[in-house]
């Protein structure tokens, strides 16, 4: 990162290269949309690239920075189609048809069910696997709330695959 600060416009290449995979697969992971999180990768580097000398190693590892990065333009995103959808009623989601006794809850579907801030934590600390305290930073909020989220969205997903078990063993 410091090559690129200091002109070099080919580093930025290499930063792409090595970082974009692992930015998209969690973005993509929290919103289950490609081309939303295509779109916020290349947002993030455009972002990164207008705004490159505000980053600052001794602040932080440049991964954790571009994930701040996109966590932020993600939410926003997500904020605005959400706005949207309530201006258009024909945009609101189709409710979920019921569960047949053959399906089976996946992970993913258990997470894609987790509160948004605490799929966050979910993905970042087991996707990704950051530490607690480089997730606090990526979301802004205290080590000990990192560590809070994540103990309750593990109890969650144990409810939520545990209960599915449990109704699949009845039926």
């Amino acid at each position: 990162m410091t090559a690129y600060q200091n002109g070099d416009d080919g580093a930025l290449e290499g930063i792409y290269t090595l970082l974009k995979q692992s930015l998209y697969s969690f973005i993509f992971r929290y919103t289950r949309d490609e081309q939303l999180s295509i779109d916020i990768v290349q947002d993030t580097f455009v972002k990164l690239q207008r705004y490159k000398h505000n980053y600052n190693p001794r602040n932080g590892k440049l991964k954790s920075y571009l994930f701040q990065i996109a966590y932020r333009l993600m939410i926003t995103k997500l904020n605005r189609r959400k706005k949207w959808r309530g201006l258009l009623p024909f945009l609101t989601p189709i409710q979920t048809e019921e569960f047949h006794h053959s399906d089976r809850m996946t992970i993913r579907e258990a997470i894609a069910k987790l509160p948004e801030l605490q799929r966050a934590v979910i993905l970042l600390f087991y996707y990704h696997d950051m530490p607690q305290e480089e997730i606090a930073k990526i979301l802004e909020i205290p080590t000990g709330t990192v560590k809070s989220r994540l103990h309750t969205a593990i109890n969650r997903l144990k409810e939520e695959l545990e209960g599915d078990e449990n109704e699949s063993r009845s039926l």
